[in-house]
């Protein structure tokens, strides 16, 4: 019985779709995609900027030229 599903199963994945997607789906789809990667990305940045306010992450060379800018500050050579 379990490999008659399993058939069952693999020939509804290599059949074609019976209902194409209509153009609304796709931009709903889309839109919710790009929303929720951008959420994820700002998450990130969030939680990087906490790890270098706190000290626990090193960063790098252009955080710390928006962070730090003396560092750079070659007038005095």
């Amino acid at each position: 019985m379990g490999t008659e599903e399993e058939q069952k199963g693999k020939q509804a994945n290599e059949q074609p779709r019976s209902h194409p997607i209509t153009e609304t789906e796709f931009l709903t789809w889309k839109r919710r995609k790009d929303a929720d990667a951008s959420a994820r990305k700002a998450e990130a940045a969030r939680k990087r900027a906490e790890d270098i306010a706190a000290g626990t992450v090193q960063m790098n060379g252009r955080e710390l030229f928006l962070h730090e800018p003396w560092v750079f500050d070659s007038s005095q050579y």
